[in-house]
């Protein structure tokens, strides 16, 4: 299992030391979402909550409103699960003296809950999301009923920032999930395709494709459009 444990401490193992006894593959990272976001292949995320819990609770809750798609396990001194609260926004706490056992057990249960969340057969699905239909199957995608005529790298970026409404992407990850590892240029293409998008989606729905200021691109999924006096209702 992929574990990120995101902590200021230099080793994971000092925030969980039952991570030592088992076989997972454990990469520490600042905790900070930027950390996450440019490296975000984990099964299971564990962040440090020894101390500062102020600062522990609102990364947790800035984590979840990137649309975070892994299990968040937040890791605790004893005396810290007195403050937990459903705002946290975690899938579940552990204990930083928790044995083996127990962890093996919590990260096991963690992981199976995010592969049931992703579903089956979900890259295959089409999209629907306000007036925009994306079919992967036929490589077409609609707005309002009209085609949108996008290139091969517009669909599919469209398409995977639609699968994952809210949720933001650094242009470096975006780099990997859209164009591949094997991709050799820069991080502006993907600025130059978001341009090319928003003038294909039309200055009404140009918003669909949000910026977060220093972090990268999220879907933003549109309220219904109010339509105009006479205006026949769409199915």
């Amino acid at each position: 299992m992929r574990l990120l444990v995101l902590t200021a401490a230099v080793d994971g193992a000092a925030v969980l030391p039952a991570l030592d006894l088992l076989a997972h593959r454990v990469r520490t990272a600042a905790r900070d979402v930027r950390a996450l976001l440019a490296d975000p292949d984990a099964d299971v995320i564990l962040l440090d909550a020894r101390a500062d819990l102020a600062e522990a609770r609102a990364t947790c809750r800035m984590l979840r409103s990137t649309g975070l798609a892994a299990p968040l396990v937040a890791v605790f001194d004893e005396a810290g699960l007195a403050v937990v609260q459903a705002d946290w926004g975690v899938d579940d706490v552990l204990v930083a003296g928790a044995g083996p056992a127990e962890v093996e057990a919590r990260l096991r249960l963690a992981a199976g809950r995010g592969e049931e969340v992703a579903g089956p057969g979900a890259e295959d699905a089409a999209v629907r999301a306000g007036e925009l239909t994306i079919d992967p199957q036929t490589y077409a995608a609609r707005l309002r009923g009209r085609p949108l005529d996008l290139t091969y790298k517009e669909f599919e970026l469209l398409r995977f920032l639609a699968q994952h409404p809210g949720r933001v992407f650094g242009r470096e990850q975006l780099l990997r999930e859209v164009w591949g590892y094997d991709y050799f240029g820069g991080t502006r293409t993907v600025d130059v395709h978001v341009r090319r998008l928003r003038a294909k989606l039309g200055p009404e729905y140009e918003s669909m494709i949000g910026t977060v200021r220093q972090v990268g691109y999220k879907f933003v999924t549109p309220p219904p459009r109010a339509l105009a006096d006479g205006e026949p209702a769409r199915a």
